[in-house]
């Protein structure tokens, strides 16, 4: 059984990307950071108004995903009111050229519990190209504050795009996965970082597979049994033209993030411009993958894996009846009745509004 919810929608506005933000869930109790702009003409992909600044907020819901109420985000935001998204702006609107990197992205001063579920971290990032810089936000009161943003550094990349994916191996041991700019100066490269005290500082670690001529951004990453990192990998070939493919991509790492072995493909096509995934533990053990599905007819799709990753089911319909390629993005939690909760941005057609909706379903 399937039901879907509609988290924020607003006419006229252009609300989206929640993978690029996070969500989190406490019992009942779930809250989602996503962003949201105007409706605009469409650009290849996206009808939203990029005169107007696209502004970070968040959703609560206290019923496990079935109602929702909007919130202020009250992290500062550093140069600009734009969060995540200068791609979606015109240039007076990007946060980049106004961020003084010493000023506004200071060293974490207390060390962050990557295992206590009351602590939330959300990576943050200008743009996807160049010299992007990223940082991250810390909230211990579900959400409700966010202090930062924190200093992440460069870790010897040319620019890194970074969204919320890490793996905590202890306490003050986690493993960041982010993406980097390419030595082109475009988006992506995924590699693997690590802090070891907390937060405070960071180490690289290991890219995760060779240079791509398309992308390999958004990674969805989660520990497996037997103590290895399984990262799933939105690809793409490069160009925007009828014939550019993308999938999701599978890798290992059994040294925590210093190497990483291909092992296979999960998602052979995930629709036109591609779609980031989200990975989940169901409560019978098995692994679960939810993307955006792009080409028609649209929607929200997973796939399942009972053998740790080594192997997928073929698709599964969550939802397609949305009217044009713009959506997905999602970001999945389990709920304490055993559903997969996911979030993710959605359209019924044409340039109508861009919303935030939830579906919740037992797979």
């Amino acid at each position: 059984m399937i039901e879907n919810f509609e988290v924020y929608r607003q006419q006229d506005h252009f609300a989206a990307w929640p993978a690029n933000y996070g969500l989190w869930i406490w019992g009942k109790e779930a809250v989602c950071v996503f962003t949201y702009g105007y409706r605009g003409t469409s650009e290849d992909l996206h009808a939203r108004d990029k005169t107007r600044p696209f502004i970070p907020v968040q959703a609560r819901s206290l019923d496990g995903g079935r109602t929702w109420a909007l919130e202020r985000f009250n992290g500062f935001v550093p140069g600009s009111q734009t969060l995540s998204g200068d791609e979606h702006v015109i240039p007076a609107l990007e946060a980049q050229p106004g961020i003084d990197a010493d000023r506004d992205l200071r060293p974490l001063d207390h060390p962050v519990d990557f295992t206590d579920p009351e602590t939330l971290v959300m990576c943050a990032r200008t743009g996807l190209f160049g010299d992007a810089l990223s940082w991250f936000y810390v909230s211990q009161d579900r959400g409700r504050t966010w202090r930062g943003p924190w200093r992440m550094g460069n870790l010897g990349q040319p620019g890194i795009s970074a969204r919320t994916d890490i793996v905590p191996l202890g306490p003050q041991d986690a493993l960041f996965l982010l993406t980097a700019t390419k030595s082109n100066g475009r988006e992506g490269r995924v590699f693997c970082a690590r802090t070891r005290d907390g937060g405070q500082s960071f180490t690289f670690e290991g890219y995760i597979g060779d240079e791509p001529d398309g992308f390999c951004i958004m990674p969805a990453s989660i520990r497996r049994t037997d103590g290895s990192v399984l990262t799933l990998v939105r690809c793409s070939t490069p160009g925007k033209g009828p014939d550019r493919k993308a999938w999701i991509d599978a890798y290992l790492s059994s040294d925590q993030g210093k190497s990483w072995d291909y092992i296979g493909r999960p998602v052979p096509n995930t629709g036109y411009a591609g779609n980031p995934p989200t990975l989940n533990r169901l409560p019978d053990g098995r692994l679960v993958v939810v993307f955006g599905y792009r080409d028609a007819p649209f929607g929200l799709r997973a796939r399942t894996s009972s053998d740790e990753g080594a192997t997928w089911s073929d698709d599964i319909i969550l939802r397609q009846d949305g009217g044009m390629s713009d959506l997905g993005y999602p970001r999945s939690v389990v709920t304490d009745e055993g559903k997969l909760l996911s979030v993710y941005y959605y359209n019924y057609g044409g340039d109508q509004e861009r919303f935030i909706a939830a579906s919740l379903t037992s797979i």
